[in-house]
């Protein structure tokens, strides 16, 4: 006999139990919340010109506190270089000039959206270390907290390939998607009690997470990979650094990775191929700010 995925009742005789499932009830006010949640929470990124969801109830200072917690539990286990060495200094002009450069090119790239710089980095409290690990790579959390690995640098090369780095970090959180993923997991979790509420058995929803995960939650990651690039390597070039030194720098990322990246499809992040050309694409751009903005600081 075959059973409702609803959970409603067996079929005896040919008669019908009369009557609407409350299971099915429950699935609809959760697609009715969220719906309502993604609807009533979507504001405008000037950065991008689009639409993104952003729960109104988190704040850019929550995102600060949460962003210094995770810093401070950081480098409470990682261990920190010298503030006054070399390296930490070097590492540190480059934020110092990638950060001049956020109100300039907020601003460029607002007026382009036709939309109005929303100034949240203003609330942000900039702080960068350099961390003794051997992973290539870094970070900027939530309020200005970064860090660069000193497994980074022999892959970088060179302070461009660095500036590009730091600058795509930076980028995340200046488009909030520290914000954007707290608010997609809540939807998710909304679908997922939906699932769990109407009845449908462990399989079922199995099924239904593997097809949001792969229809949708890896493609909004890559999708802010792929807009922090974008940002990022416009920051780069306002600040002095040649934005052509992205395409050999994930050319190095990717023989550093062995080239053992998972499918693309299958992954948070766009394939190194993938990456390199998009940053071709926004080559001519990049110059273009690297022209109109670089000025009143030294060239590498």
């Amino acid at each position: 006999m075959r059973q409702n995925p609803f959970g409603g009742g067996q079929q005896h005789g040919g008669q019908r139990r009369g009557g609407i499932n409350p299971r099915f009830i429950i699935l609809i006010g959760f697609l009715l919340y969220g719906a309502y949640y993604w609807f009533s929470n979507r504001t405008e990124d000037p950065y991008t010109g689009e639409q993104v969801l952003i729960d109104s109830s988190i704040s850019v200072n929550e995102e600060k506190a949460l962003g210094l917690q995770a810093y401070e539990d950081i480098l409470s286990k990682e261990r920190p270089v010298d503030p006054n060495s070399q390296v930490a200094r070097q590492v540190r002009e480059i934020a110092r000039r990638l950060i001049a450069k956020v109100p300039e090119v907020e601003a460029a790239l607002a007026a382009e959206n036709g939309k109005q710089p929303n100034g949240f980095w203003r609330e942000f409290e900039w702080d960068v270390n350099v961390i003794e690990s051997e992973q290539a790579n870094a970070f900027c959390l939530p309020g200005g907290k970064m860090a660069v690995y000193t497994g980074l640098l022999p892959v970088a090369q060179n302070a461009d390939a660095v500036a590009v780095v730091m600058g795509h970090e930076i980028a995340h959180a200046l488009l909030r998607h520290g914000a954007q993923r707290m608010s997609q997991q809540k939807l998710s979790q909304i679908g997922q009690m939906a699932g769990s509420m109407s009845g449908m058995d462990p399989q079922q929803q199995q099924m239904i997470q593997a097809a949001m995960g792969y229809g949708y939650l890896l493609p909004y990651a890559r999708k802010h990979e792929t807009q922090a690039d974008e940002v990022g390597l416009m920051l780069a070039a306002a600040a002095c650094f040649d934005p052509q030194e992205s395409v050999p720098l994930w050319e190095r990322m990717s023989q550093a990775s062995g080239g053992k990246a998972p499918p693309e499809f299958s992954s948070t992040h766009p394939n190194p191929g993938t990456r390199i050309q998009n940053l071709q694409s926004l080559m001519p751009k990049a110059m273009e700010y690297r022209k109109k903005f670089c000025r009143d600081a030294q060239t590498p």
